[in-house]
C-alpha cells in the first residue's frame, strides 16, 4: 500500500513539474518576466479590470482577497491565473506583456 501511495505521489509531482515547465517555456510568460513592471500602472490596470470583483484595495468582494497573494503564488502562477480564465467566474484576461508585468508588480506590492 505504501509503495502505491509513493508512485501516486511521484506521478503527481512529475505532473506538476511538467505543467510548471510548460508555463515557464511559454513565450508570453518569458516576455512578462523579462520586463520591469510599474506598480502604479499596475494599480490602474487592476482598478479598471479587477476591482469590481476583488475590491478597490484587493481585499475581496465577489472574488477573494488578493492581499499577500504573491506570498502564496509564484509569479508564473499569478500570470497563468490572470490570463487563463480557468477559475470561474474569473474571466480570461489577455493584457499585453507590459501590462501584465505592471499588474504583477502591483500584486506583489499587496
Amino acid at each position: 500500500m505504501a509503495l502505491a501511495a509513493f508512485f501516486v505521489l511521484l506521478a503527481l509531482l512529475i505532473g506538476i513539474l511538467v505543467t510548471y515547465q510548460i508555463w515557464y517555456s511559454d513565450p508570453y510568460v518569458q516576455q512578462v518576466l523579462s520586463l520591469d513592471g510599474d506598480p502604479v500602472r499596475g494599480h490602474a490596470i487592476f482598478q479598471m479590470n479587477c476591482s469590481s470583483c476583488h475590491g478597490l484595495y484587493a481585499n475581496g468582494l465577489v472574488g477573494p482577497s488578493l492581499q499577500d497573494v504573491a506570498d502564496h503564488k509564484s509569479r508564473v502562477s499569478l500570470i497563468h491565473q490572470v490570463t487563463s480564465g480557468q477559475t470561474p467566474p474569473m474571466p480570461q484576461f489577455q493584457p499585453s506583456p507590459q501590462e501584465m508585468a505592471d499588474l504583477l508588480k502591483y500584486l506583489e506590492s499587496l
